[in-house]
């Protein structure tokens, strides 16, 4: 009877402490915001790897076919800050939290 009494009340500070652990992790309310990404790859991107993902120009990525894009959103990150071959670098461009809502478009183009 104890045992339970002890789980019961453990029970109880936990659901506490969940809200206010979530309140306050870093990113949980900073999660990327796939629409604004969206507008920026309009502005950005959508020359080179088109409005809808099929690359236009040769070299790029086709992201309606997922190329480029199946790796963690770090390495995407710094690949976007850093460019490569004629894709220009994006660092001091478009700021980290830009570039995330982005990749967080892209995401939803396969």
């Amino acid at each position: 009877m104890l045992r339970v009494k002890m789980l019961k009340t453990r029970h109880a500070k936990l659901k506490l402490f969940v809200p206010f652990l979530l309140a306050f992790w870093p990113g949980a309310s900073h999660a990327a915001d796939a629409i604004r990404g969206g507008e920026l790859y309009a502005t950005h991107c959508a020359a080179c790897h088109g409005a809808s993902g099929i690359s236009i120009m040769p070299g790029a990525p086709n992201f309606a076919r997922s190329e480029g894009i199946i790796r963690p959103d770090l390495f995407l990150l710094n690949a976007i800050k850093d460019g490569k071959n004629a894709m220009p670098a994006y660092q001091g461009i478009l700021k980290d939290r830009d570039i995330l809502d982005v990749i967080s478009y892209v995401r939803t183009l396969n």
